[in-house]
C-alpha cells in the first residue's frame, strides 16, 4: 500500500506547502491553508497570500508501528521504529496532516505545542520528497 503523490503534482504545490503560504479570501475572509482555486465558503476566486507562523498545537495523533506505514516510509521505519503522524492545528486556525518529528522523549499529547520544520519526507520516483513535519515543543509543568 502506498501513498502515492505524482511529481507534477507534489512540485505544483511545493512553493506554497513548504514556504507555508496560506491564501485569505478576499470576498469573505476565510483562511485556507493548503491555499484553494475557489473559496468553499462564499465560491471566491481573489485571493491574497497570508504567511502563516509555523507555530500551532496537536489536535490529534497516532503512533504507527514498525511496518503499519505507507512503503514510502519503510526505510525510514527501519531506522526510527515507531512513527508518529496527526492533525495540528496552526496558529492561524488551519488544521494540517503531518508527521511528527524529534519527539522521542517527549510528551506527545492533545494540546502540545509543535513547531513547523521543513524536513525529508521519503524519496519516490528517484526523487527526495521534503515537506513540512512538525516538532513537539517541551510544555512549562
Amino acid at each position: 500500500m502506498s501513498a502515492y503523490y505524482s511529481l507534477p503534482m507534489f512540485e505544483s504545490s511545493s512553493a506554497q506547502r513548504l514556504r507555508l503560504l496560506a491564501a485569505t479570501c478576499s470576498g469573505c475572509g476565510t483562511l485556507f491553508y493548503p491555499q484553494r482555486t475557489r473559496c468553499t465558503q462564499c465560491g471566491g476566486t481573489h485571493f491574497t497570500e497570508a504567511p502563516l507562523s509555523g507555530q500551532g498545537t496537536v489536535f490529534t495523533f497516532t503512533k504507527i508501528a514498525r511496518g503499519g506505514a505507507p512503503s514510502e516510509f519503510d526505510d525510514q521505519q527501519t531506522m526510527t521504529g515507531s512513527l508518529a503522524a496527526g492533525i495540528v492545528e496552526l496558529a492561524e486556525g488551519p488544521r494540517v496532516i503531518g508527521q511528527f518529528t524529534d519527539w522521542e522523549g517527549k510528551e506527545l499529547a492533545i494540546g502540545t505545542p509543535v513547531t513547523v520544520a521543513m524536513r525529508r519526507l521519503y524519496d519516490q520516483e528517484g526523487v527526495v520528497r521534503y515537506g513540512l513535519k512538525f516538532i513537539p515543543q517541551d510544555t512549562p509543568t
